[in-house]
C-alpha cells in the first residue's frame, strides 16, 4: 500500500480538551484569553501586556481573530490563514497603542489529520506529555530564554531570573509580527498543556509532569490551576489540557 493510500485509510484523530482561566489573587483584570475550539483542532492561549485595559484588549483581539477559523484540509493553507489572522491582530494593536504598550503573547496548537503545528510568539508555553516524558515544545521568546539558549543561564537560573518577564516577541510590539512555527508528529495518547506564565512561574516542571500523568485530564487541569493559585496567584493563570485519543492509529 502506498503512503498516500495508508493516510487515506487512516481515521482522523479524536481530540478532547479542557480549559480554565483565573484572574488570580492580585490583579484586578484578567489580561489572559483563550480559545478551546476542539471541533476545529485549534487551541490558543494569549497573555496580554500593557495594563489599564490594554493587555486584555490585545489578548482578546487575538481570540476574536481566531475564533472564526475553520480548517480547510490543507496544512499550509491553514497555517497561512492562522498567521494572517494573527497579523491582523498585530495591526489592530499597533493602531491602538497611542504611545503606550498594547500587546500579547500567543501560543497555539493547530491539529491536522496526521500531525500538528505549534505557532507562538512570547513566553506562553506548549508542553507535550508522552509515555512518561514531559517536553517543552515552545522556546520562550524572552531575554532570559535567549540567555538560556546561549548557555549563559541554566534551566533553573532561567526559571527564577528577575528579568524573566522581559519579552522579545509578541503580538503588537512591532509593526512586523515575528512568529515561530514548529511541526510535530502525533502519537496515540499524546497530552498537551498550553499555559500562560502565571501557571509555570508557580508550578514546577516536575509538578506539571506529575499532574499531566494523571488519568483524568480534568483532574490534571484542576490540580495545576489550584497549585498556581495557592502559591500566590500574583498573575493571571490560564491553561488548556488537550488529549489525543489512545485509539488514534498511525499510518
Amino acid at each position: 500500500m502506498s503512503a498516500n493510500a495508508a493516510q487515506a485509510d487512516q481515521k482522523p484523530p479524536i481530540w478532547f480538551s479542557r480549559a480554565a482561566s483565573s484572574v488570580g489573587h492580585v490583579r484586578k483584570i484578567n489580561e489572559d484569553a483563550y480559545l478551546d475550539a476542539c471541533e476545529c483542532g485549534l487551541w490558543v492561549v494569549a497573555d496580554g501586556m500593557g495594563g489599564h485595559s490594554r493587555g486584555d484588549r490585545a489578548s482578546q483581539e487575538i481570540i476574536t481573530q481566531l475564533q472564526s477559523f475553520r480548517p480547510s484540509g490543507n496544512h499550509q493553507s491553514d497555517i497561512d490563514n492562522i498567521t494572517e489572522r494573527l497579523s491582523t491582530a498585530n495591526s489592530f494593536c499597533r493602531q491602538q497603542i497611542d504611545g503606550q504598550v498594547m500587546g500579547s503573547t500567543v501560543a497555539l496548537l493547530l491539529a491536522h489529520a496526521h500531525n500538528a503545528h505549534i505557532i507562538w510568539a512570547g513566553d506562553s508555553r506548549v508542553y507535550r506529555y508522552r509515555t512518561g516524558e514531559l517536553t517543552q515544545i515552545t522556546d520562550d521568546h524572552s531575554l532570559v530564554g535567549e540567555l538560556h539558549r546561549l548557555g549563559e543561564l541554566s534551566e533553573d537560573e532561567a526559571e527564577n531570573h528577575p528579568s524573566a518577564n522581559v519579552i522579545t516577541r509578541a503580538v503588537g510590539v512591532n509593526d512586523h509580527l515575528d512568529l515561530q512555527v514548529r511541526e510535530i508528529d502525533l502519537q496515540p495518547g499524546d497530552r498537551f498543556l498550553l499555559c500562560s506564565d502565571g501557571l509555570f512561574k508557580d508550578v514546577q516542571r516536575n509538578e506539571v509532569k506529575a499532574n499531566l500523568s494523571l488519568p483524568s485530564m480534568e483532574k490534571a487541569l484542576e490540580k495545576m490551576m489550584r497549585l498556581a493559585l495557592r502559591r500566590g496567584g500574583t498573575d493571571n493563570v490560564t491553561a488548556i489540557v488537550v488529549q489525543l485519543s489512545t485509539e488514534y492509529k498511525q499510518s
